[in-house]
């Protein structure tokens, strides 16, 4: 009974279903705890200044070794792989990250819990809760975004799976919009509980589609092991030395040396701090920019369409890569997100329904640039496996090593975002507070609007982040090669690589 049952659901839905359906799972835990882990020690726990800056940078060490430890403990033994002939690639590859998933996917919504309840004191509670959410944050999405390099090569087929995860991402912003119902910083006791309910489904979820996804390629790639050894993997490359295992340090000078990966990671850092700027001060913006002028209703529906808007925008924006690449998308993006910025900047502060469009336009643009960049690493894999003639293609590790390269700006978000609110406003969000030394320390006399120095100080954070990102990263961005002729070489060798055996996600 409970087979016929497990096999009912697999032929309802695909394997590029189930692999998006994962980022559901992942997405509305993390949405929340993005929203809201900052304001939570600040205003519930009273966590102090050095607490504080002492749990953060604690938080940016770990946030960043981790994402290479746990790659390169996934990916050393496809590296270092001895057996001359051997398949690059084999079943076992993604049913060891699909039980990865398994694993880790409940681990991580457990841990997500543990921020919402008073267990010890602040400080310590405030790092022990970021760096092992973190842990288990960061083995799921390794798992899950080296399945996109390891399920497909073609850029139709890594296009399709990531169509899919946006769909699935937007479903699980959804749950942005109903917190802002429960947050109450008086009364945290309902919020707890919105929290529990989406730690228990996210603990369903992740056990049913992992196990759904391992039957299915027990079931279809056991049987037909040669047939799927073609499919799933990279074959026997000749110009590779199976012999001479590559060890970390090896790994390490061939990617300083690789100048797409650095420029990419250069730009990327700076996306990532962008990102967390705006999810870590978006109540922020709300409340001394909007909530004098807007309903909490309102505010509601700009904090939800905010969330859902980018990965439905992602919809459209992967059918633009299909027309005119990846590179060229992401090029655009940064240009309108200076554009904006600009416009904002000569417009004003007192506009405010134009002030509502460009706070929730500035994070929908900028998350979803950040929805198209798994697709460039996906290419960055694919170069980095020819040009250094891997035995097989380790997907993991580099997205690893990214992260290690780039996650310190999610910590430099909130360090740097409460520095300029106090150098700008003199505002301490951890004294509340006004510091007698700060930039901006009287009202816009020369506007003749008597606008508040906290107002004021939010709207230039606000407007000149953006430009300041969009530059760094347009500068960045324009050293980047792998685009065009030579991404689709990169590519041609890869394929030929397989023998021309690509993975159909229709099929699966």
């Amino acid at each position: 009974m409970g087979r016929s049952i497990w096999g009912f659901w697999q032929g309802i839905f695909s394997t590029a279903v189930l692999y998006g359906s994962l980022a559901l799972f992942t997405s509305i835990l993390h949405n929340v705890f993005l929203l809201y882990y900052v304001e939570t020690f600040v205003s519930v726990y009273k966590i102090d200044k050095i607490s504080f800056w002492v749990g953060e940078t604690v938080f940016l060490i770990w946030n960043s070794l981790n994402d290479p430890l746990f790659g390169w403990l996934s990916d050393r033994s496809f590296l270092s792989s001895p057996q001359a002939g051997s398949q690059i690639t084999n079943p076992e590859v993604v049913l060891r990250r699909l039980k990865a998933l398994s694993r880790n996917g409940p681990l991580f919504a457990m841990s997500f819990l543990a921020f919402w309840v008073a267990w010890a004191r602040p400080g310590l509670q405030f790092l022990l809760c970021l760096c092992l959410y973190d842990g288990f944050l960061t083995m799921v999405d390794l798992h899950h975004s080296a399945l996109l390099a390891d399920l497909a090569v073609s850029a139709n087929d890594r296009t399709r799976l990531n169509f899919h995860c946006s769909v699935f991402s937007a479903l699980g912003s959804f749950s942005v919009f109903l917190s802002y119902s429960f947050w109450d910083k008086e009364d945290f006791y309902f919020f707890r509980l919105f929290c529990v309910a989406l730690a228990a489904f996210s603990i369903l979820g992740f056990f049913v589609v992992s196990r759904l996804l391992q039957q299915r390629f027990h079931k279809e790639l056991r049987p037909k092991q040669d047939e799927a050894l073609k499919e799933l993997s990279v074959g026997p490359a000749p110009f590779t030395h199976p012999d001479r295992p590559v060890t970390i340090g090896q790994y390490i000078k061939q990617l300083s040396k690789h100048r797409n990966f650095m420029w990419f990671v250069s730009m990327n850092l700076v996306q990532v701090f962008h990102c967390h700027f705006n999810n870590n001060f978006f109540p922020l913006f709300l409340e001394h920019l909007l909530s004098d002028n807007i309903s909490a209703s309102t505010g509601s529906i700009l904090l939800g369409i905010s969330y859902i808007a980018p990965h439905l925008n992602n919809l459209y924006f992967l059918t633009l890569c299909q027309r005119y690449g990846v590179y060229q998308v992401i090029r655009w993006l940064f240009m309108l997100k200076l554009g904006l910025s600009v416009v904002m900047v000569l417009a004003g502060a007192d506009h405010i329904y134009l002030l509502c469009i460009f706070i929730a336009s500035n994070r929908v643009f900028t998350e979803g640039t950040c929805k198209l960049l798994k697709l460039v690493i996906s290419d960055l894999v694919d170069e980095d496996f020819v040009v250094n003639r891997r035995q097989q293609a380790a997907s993991a590790l580099l997205f690893g090593m990214v992260a290690l390269l780039t996650k310190p700006g999610q910590t430099f978000a909130p360090l740097i975002g409460t520095w300029l609110l106090c150098v700008y406003t003199g505002y301490d969000i951890f004294e509340r507070e006004p510091v007698k030394d700060s930039l901006v320390s009287v009202p816009d006399i020369a506007s003749g609007s008597g606008t508040p120095p906290l107002r004021l100080g939010c709207f230039y954070m606000l407007v000149f982040v953006p430009i300041t990102c969009a530059l760094l990263q347009l500068a960045a961005w324009s050293r980047f090669t792998l685009h065009g002729r030579k991404l689709q070489g990169i590519k041609n060798l890869r394929q030929g690589a397989q023998h021309g055996h690509l993975i159909d996600v229709k099929a699966i």
